[in-house]
């Protein structure tokens, strides 16, 4: 599965995540660090990638566009990159059920 890391999040975790994921990337080391989340969901779906945000905006794109792309949408306050980290490890098995099932959000607690 690639993910494609949003704003939001920290690019460093594009490498802390790299055994999982390893054709994942962030949005700013594609260059589109100054895109908007239309730019961002086309990319993700014209390239096969999953988004891994902190925006709700994404989920209203998912309510109008449907899928692919699918969504990562994580609802959780402030945190550390190494939280965010963690819980993706942790939910290693809930996001690779993601990657087959037919729909298009999850979120991380």
């Amino acid at each position: 599965m690639k993910l494609l890391f949003d704003h939001n999040l920290s690019p460093r975790l594009v490498n802390q995540l790299t055994d999982l994921f390893p054709e994942s990337t962030h949005v700013y080391l594609l260059g589109m660090d100054q895109a908007d989340d239309r730019e961002i969901w086309n990319h993700a779906q014209n390239n096969g990638f999953t988004i891994v945000t902190r925006d709700s905006d994404y989920n209203e794109l998912l309510m109008l566009q449907g899928f692919p792309p699918k969504v990562i949408w994580i609802r959780r306050g402030n945190c550390s990159t190494n939280e965010i980290e963690a819980m993706l490890r942790s939910h290693l098995t809930d996001i690779q059920a993601l990657a087959t099932h037919l729909g298009g959000i999850s979120s991380g607690t």
